[in-house]
């Protein structure tokens, strides 16, 4: 009875088939292959055979046999999470107050703020006719990057205030600012960062400064087809002229001594304003806690 009941199991679809032991296999079949191999040669039980004749047989064999099989070679990962770990190792440290990606990000984000400060208060101010009221504050934000942080941070500045002004109210006005304001915060900045005296730095400036107004009356006469130059030449030799006859001298002055009145004139109004600037930025820097970064007269730090 019993081998009767074993036949009736292994019987499947009218045929017999005799596994080969998986232990005897050779040990370089790829496992892939070997398990195509079993899905071949494994044989579909019909249940109701089972169940009628013996039910506590199992098919163990396979799985047991399984166990044995071993590759030969095996490749190795293409990603490991230690890679990863060793990769996303220095993203935490520099998110941190002290890392370097932080740092350029508050000095992009500080910048782009003093630019669009800048810029808006010059357009208001040229758009309310308030300009020569508050022309002292347009290059404070400039020196207050270089301060701040770098001479290149400055610059950034006053690249990031021409470009807004250009887009908001046309070239005019942003070589207007530039030729203005922007040089010269820039030429303070830089001077202040050095740590220079306020000698050279109030005359380095004041150069900065007429060359500016020269090249905004220069700009000036190209757009309305004047030389404003020569209109400002010939006023200073009538008001020279008049001066000298009514003093008793019948002499005329020559024109290259109009132009070195013009110069000196020039030179001495930018270096005031200049000099202006420098005490209400030296000022505003120490009321921020920036004393230390400053190099400040003797008369002035006993002052304040």
């Amino acid at each position: 009875m019993l081998p009767s009941a074993t036949m009736n199991i292994l019987k499947v679809h009218g045929c017999y088939r005799l596994q080969p032991p998986i232990s005897h296999l050779s040990q370089n079949i790829h496992p892939s292959s070997l398990t195509t191999h079993h899905k071949s040669k494994l044989c579909h039980v019909s249940s109701p055979s089972i169940h009628s004749s013996n039910p506590q047989f199992r098919i163990s064999r396979t799985n047991s046999n399984l166990r044995n099989v071993r590759v030969s070679e095996i490749g190795a990962p293409l990603w490991t999470q230690k890679d990863d770990k060793q990769d996303n190792s220095g993203s935490p440290e520099d998110l941190t107050m002290n890392g370097e990606a932080y740092q350029k990000t508050l000095r992009l984000v500080e910048c782009s703020m003093f630019a669009a400060l800048g810029g808006l208060a010059y357009i208001l101010s040229s758009s309310l006719a308030i300009e020569n009221y508050f022309g002292c504050f347009f290059a404070l934000p400039i020196v207050f990057s270089s301060m701040r942080w770098d001479i290149v941070a400055g610059r950034k500045t006053m690249v990031a205030t021409a470009t807004l002004l250009l887009v908001l109210a046309g070239p005019i006005k942003a070589l207007t600012y530039l030729l203005m304001h922007g040089f010269l915060g820039l030429a303070m900045g830089s001077l202040w960062r050095s740590k220079a005296n306020w000698g050279v730095s109030i005359f380095t400036s004041a150069i900065v400064r007429a060359i500016g107004a020269m090249g905004y009356v220069v700009m000036y006469s190209f757009l309305i087809r004047e030389n404003i130059l020569a209109l400002i030449t010939i006023n200073i030799h009538a008001s020279a002229t008049f001066i000298l006859t009514s003093l008793g001298f019948l002499t005329i002055p020559s024109m290259n001594l109009i132009y070195a009145i013009f110069g000196t004139l020039l030179l001495l109004n930018c270096c005031f304003f200049v000099f202006l600037l420098h005490l209400l930025y030296a000022l505003f820097f120490t009321r921020l806690g920036m004393k230390a970064s400053l190099r400040l007269p003797k008369w002035f730090a006993k002052a304040i």
